[in-house]
């Protein structure tokens, strides 16, 4: 595992040589996949994101708008009045980065002004122009996720994450995002088959090849219920580890993940397997 280090404007450096990160899932919605409605209030939300840090969350990523398939949209005043006071009193409180997932400039402004370190957008910023300048102008830490609006089982999958990843890059630096803090996601389950999903974590090197770092979001997916016959996400606990692992063995530096306990057990075990093979003469 190579050594990586990713600055931060907050606290110290995210170190990203000793093992993969977890960063711990906060949906402040009515309506996410998995838990939407748990924590749809400031207090249960601030309760459970100070849980999240309790159990070791690297990263605290904090949404006001499901993505899940079918989703409701949400205008960017209401996701702010979810997701602000949050932030706010998560970042007096925590050292721990908080993340903001949003695809809306607008938000990811308030949410960086509020205390948030990173900003996390879905669409790998090429839904909402803005938003590459205020991840810029603010310094932040910058995620850009593949994305598709609709699933084709005839796509080169791989090549199209890469493609698409490439343009997302682009775009941030000509924005003024330094590379050391562009991060890439491959978009598990976004607008992909099943199988489609489950090659990019198996191929997973290829994008790792862009030479920036990657996160794998496949905490309790669809797919994982696919594979497993668990229909309530809530029991992906299992899947979501093998995904996670296999994830790490193939290049992914950060796992978002609901369950950040095993998450982080699980990366304390990659860890030590990269590190007694690196041991070997």
């Amino acid at each position: 595992m190579s050594p990586k280090i990713l600055p931060l404007p907050r606290g110290a450096p995210l170190r990203l040589d000793a093992r993969p990160l977890v960063m711990g899932i906060l949906n402040v919605t009515p309506d996410s996949f998995s838990d939407g409605g748990r924590h749809d209030d400031e207090a249960r939300a601030v309760a459970h994101g100070l849980a999240l840090v309790d159990e070791g969350a690297d990263i605290l990523d904090i949404g006001g708008e499901s993505t899940r398939p079918g989703h409701r949209p949400v205008d960017a005043a209401d996701e702010i009045a979810r997701v602000e006071p949050v932030i706010r009193a998560l970042a007096q409180r925590i050292a721990t980065p908080i993340s903001i997932d949003t695809m809306k400039a607008q938000v990811a402004a308030r949410a960086m002004a509020a205390g948030a370190a990173i900003i996390n957008d879905v669409w790998g910023f090429q839904r909402d122009p803005d938003i590459a300048r205020v991840a810029a102008d603010t310094g932040a830490l910058a995620i850009v996720m593949h994305n598709r609006e609709t699933e084709d089982p005839g796509a080169d999958i791989v090549a199209e994450v890469r493609d698409f990843l490439s343009r997302s890059i682009d775009i941030a630096l000509a924005a003024g995002v330094a590379r050391d803090r562009i991060v890439i996601d491959p978009g598990f389950g976004f607008g992909k088959t099943h199988e489609q999903s489950l090659r990019l974590v198996t191929e997973l090197a290829s994008i790792a090849a862009l030479g920036f770092p990657v996160l794998l979001g496949a905490s309790r997916k669809r797919s994982i219920g696919r594979v497993t016959g668990r229909g309530d996400p809530m029991q992906r606990l299992h899947g979501s580890l093998a995904l996670a692992v296999v994830g790490a063995m193939n290049g992914a530096d950060i796992l978002r993940a609901h369950d950040v306990a095993p998450h982080l057990d699980a990366m304390k075990m990659v860890a030590a397997l990269h590190a007694q093979h690196k041991a070997r003469p």
